[in-house]
């Protein structure tokens, strides 16, 4: 399988994401020609497109000649407003494509973009993935702005530019045939920055809120290193996060920002061919990542823990739990929790925070080692019968009757749950 790793040790952002995919060595003028097939900026038809001097997406990358900069060639000049250029950033050659727009102050919803995607001739996997990508962002801004996101109105990210940033990227990843994509820790720098509502800390409120659950660092000179753009496409792409996963490198691109630093404004790809087993985890252990979500909660009625415990699970929740604890001044109390899968944190939270007494919550990322698990239709005295069976790749760990065909079979039959369960495993034993 294709695994691609996204080395982030000076952060990301959307253009160094498309320059570093583009760098891999992928064809440029599909892309190119994928992309003018998306409504995006009017009267390209015409052959004109302006530099936007505002730069939205990218105020930590702002465009700066030094000596260090470099331009071997264009692809492309006014053709959609796309250009893709080779460009060194400290000592490393790396793929820059710049994404001009005319326009001024974009103040799209998260309609009208999801309207641009739905117009579009991509594919239906592409389609799907930027719809959702921007659904969270608007999630994130709506919280930041205390509004709903059907209300949000994006400003640097609802330019153009940002847009064709986000679905460009969506568009690559399937030409480049990746089927998973692991991710360093991203380095998200520090300071503070000029945007639309004024100067801002570092990271930005709405990519704080997208790097929830997520690892970063911080390291370099003050600066954005992570974008709202970098932060929703490691959040949508990446299935799991840590050092490069052992395999066969098929390439190595590099995308570039748009000023130079102490530490090379580089993104790096991999490009890897992996067993399956090593895409995730060490051997035949699957490995992938998860969020935990959980409070603690010593003043709520008992009777209500498994209706919100089921509601958990209906919403899609991975596991849920409740466990006594002690709490201050010697109270008891209960841990109520659950694993999620990144990106989904956010809604499991929120039931948490309205059906329960709870004043708050944790959210923290967790890594997940675990055995391959199929459920199996079997023959057996009583019928059909559903077993678990649990495999370490050809290894048959154990293999178990679900519990509700147990009981089912207990009721029917007049045998007691144990003994019902005995007997079935008895017809089948490793």
């Amino acid at each position: 399988m294709k695994t691609l790793y996204l080395d982030c040790f000076a952060g990301i952002a959307g253009d160094m994401f498309l320059g570093a995919m583009l760098d891999l060595g992928l064809d440029r003028e599909a892309f190119l020609r994928t992309m003018e097939s998306v409504v995006l900026f009017p009267g390209h038809e015409h052959g004109h497109a302006h530099p936007d001097p505002h730069d939205h997406d990218h105020s930590h990358h702002a465009h700066q000649h030094t000596s260090n900069d470099t331009h071997h060639h264009a692809d492309v000049t006014d053709r959609l407003g796309i250009s893709i250029t080779q460009t060194v950033r400290g000592g490393i050659a790396g793929t820059k494509v710049r994404i001009a727009s005319s326009e001024d102050h974009p103040h799209r919803g998260l309609a009208d973009v999801l309207e641009i995607i739905e117009a579009s001739p991509l594919t239906p996997r592409v389609k799907e993935r930027s719809a959702a990508a921007f659904r969270l962002l608007a999630e994130a801004e709506a919280k930041v702005h205390g509004t709903t996101p059907d209300k949000v109105h994006f400003h640097e990210v609802g330019a153009l530019d940002s847009i064709a940033d986000i679905i460009g990227a969506f568009v690559l990843v399937e030409m480049a045939g990746v089927d998973s994509i692991v991710s360093s820790p991203l380095n998200v720098g520090h300071g503070t920055i000029n945007c639309a509502h004024g100067i801002l800390p570092v990271p930005a409120p709405a990519t704080a809120e997208l790097l929830a659950g997520l690892p970063i660092r911080v390291e370099g000179e003050p600066m954005e290193r992570v974008t709202p753009t970098g932060a929703l496409l490691v959040r949508c792409l990446a299935s799991s996060f840590g050092p490069l996963p052992p395999g066969k490198v098929l390439g190595s691109g590099k995308g570039a920002g748009d000023r130079d630093g102490d530490i090379p404004n580089v993104l790096r790809v991999l490009l890897l061919e992996t067993e399956e087993s090593d895409a995730r985890g060490e051997g035949t252990i699957a490995r992938d990542s998860g969020v935990v979500v959980e409070t603690n909660i010593d003043d709520m009625n008992p009777q209500y823990y498994a209706p919100v415990m089921n509601m958990l699970l209906a919403e899609g929740a991975l596991d849920v739990w409740v466990a006594p604890i002690v709490m201050k001044k010697g109270r008891p109390a209960v841990t109520l929790g659950c694993l999620c899968r990144p990106g989904t944190e956010r809604s499991f939270a929120e039931t948490l925070l309205r059906e329960t007494t709870t004043l708050g919550v944790r959210m923290y990322a967790v890594d997940r080692l675990k055995a391959d698990a199929e459920i199996v239709e079997r023959e057996t005295s009583w019928g059909i019968v559903r077993f678990k069976v649990a495999r370490l790749g050809e290894e048959v760990l154990r293999s178990n009757p679900e519990f509700e065909d147990v009981r089912r079979l207990s009721e029917e039959y007049g045998i007691p749950l144990p003994e019902m369960r005995e007997r079935l495993m008895n017809e089948f034993l490793l």
